[in-house]
């Protein structure tokens, strides 16, 4: 079974470049090493194995959002090249069941109360945060389908950015927002308190 195509040849190369770029320009001095130093070539299979790695992990949480926003596991089969039973088997059992990440009492690690906002998609997530936001509950964790919120005594807003979005993080932080984890590839969550009415 093939891939159903669905970027243009001239993506496909710029993805494929941007990828080795990454891989041959994030370790100091790697490139220049491959002309001269037998051990470069080590470091080379270093990096390529943390980017084997990573692509793995964004291509996993790529399917589970596409399937969190209603595309069945036969389209995304045909995307993938396999079929609907073969990409089932591969992704299914990571995108159901959020993880606990406090105690079972549903309390965090410093005692607050803890809930879990399911089910989501990338289409209703910034309304049921803004919605939690307005009644005292900040992000704190999650994954395909969830988001986990705790409780506080005052309201909080949230708001997602691409990960390719590098200027507008440090924009958002110098604005007093806070990331929320590394991410749920293909965004980044950011939360900050709200300030009371009438506070400069």
């Amino acid at each position: 079974m093939t891939a159903e195509p669905l970027l243009a040849p001239d993506e496909v190369t710029r993805i494929r470049e941007g990828v080795a770029a990454a891989v041959l320009g994030a370790p100091e001095g790697l490139a220049d090493a491959l002309e001269h130093d037998p051990a470069g070539y080590l470091r080379l299979v270093d990096a390529t194995r943390v980017g084997a790695e990573e692509t793995g992990r964004l291509l996993r949480e790529a399917v589970q959002g596409a399937r969190a926003a209603g595309h069945s596991w036969d389209t995304v089969g045909r995307v993938l090249g396999v079929s609907r039973q073969a990409a089932q088997q591969r992704f299914a059992e990571k995108a159901l069941a959020p993880a606990p990440s406090g105690p079972a009492d549903g309390t965090g690690s410093g005692g607050a109360e803890r809930r879990v906002l399911t089910p989501l998609s990338a289409f209703n997530e910034m309304a049921a945060l803004a919605e939690a936001g307005r009644d005292g509950w900040h992000l704190v964790g999650y994954g395909p389908l969830f988001h986990e919120v705790e409780a506080s005594g005052h309201p909080w807003e949230h708001c997602r950015v691409t990960l390719a979005s590098g200027g507008r993080h440090r924009r958002l932080e110098a604005e007093g927002w806070t990331p929320v984890g590394t991410g749920w590839f293909p965004w980044r969550y950011y939360k900050r308190p709200l300030r009371p009415a009438g506070d400069a």
